[in-house]
């Protein structure tokens, strides 16, 4: 990922091997990381049974919160796909009954949303 599509707040992917490295302690028995990406220092991560999202906080990093949305209480998700002129494509996932999407991230165009779509619609769809 590079910086400026960072700086922009746009995620890139992240290694199946950098995700189990550094988050392997938050997985339960028989579950295993799918898909991960990374937005500057936060990361969100596709597992088989959950959405796990990173959110570091402070100047340092070192204050970190771990949410864990479970796939069945996402009511529904939505991409929007990068255009000729954008630098982005969009990911929108509306957790129980909200009416304004809870989740909102901005991927850049090295990450294919079609499958960011499909591990949501795998899982949410069951």
């Amino acid at each position: 990922m590079g910086l400026f599509s960072a700086l922009l707040g746009n995620a890139g992917t992240v290694s199946q091997e950098e995700l189990l490295k550094d988050y392997s302690k938050l997985l339960i028995a028989g579950e295993e990381i799918e898909m991960g990406f990374k937005l500057i220092r936060d990361v969100f991560i596709f597992t088989n049974k959950r959405l796990i999202l990173v959110d570091k906080q402070g100047v340092t990093g070192s204050k970190i919160e771990y949410k864990s949305i479970s796939y069945k209480s996402i009511s529904r998700f939505s991409i929007e796909t990068a255009g000729t002129f954008d630098l982005d494509a969009e990911l929108k996932i509306w957790v129980s009954s909200e009416q304004t999407p809870s989740i909102r991230k901005q991927f850049n165009k090295s990450v294919n949303v079609y499958d960011v779509h499909n591990v949501l619609a795998t899982h949410v769809l069951k």
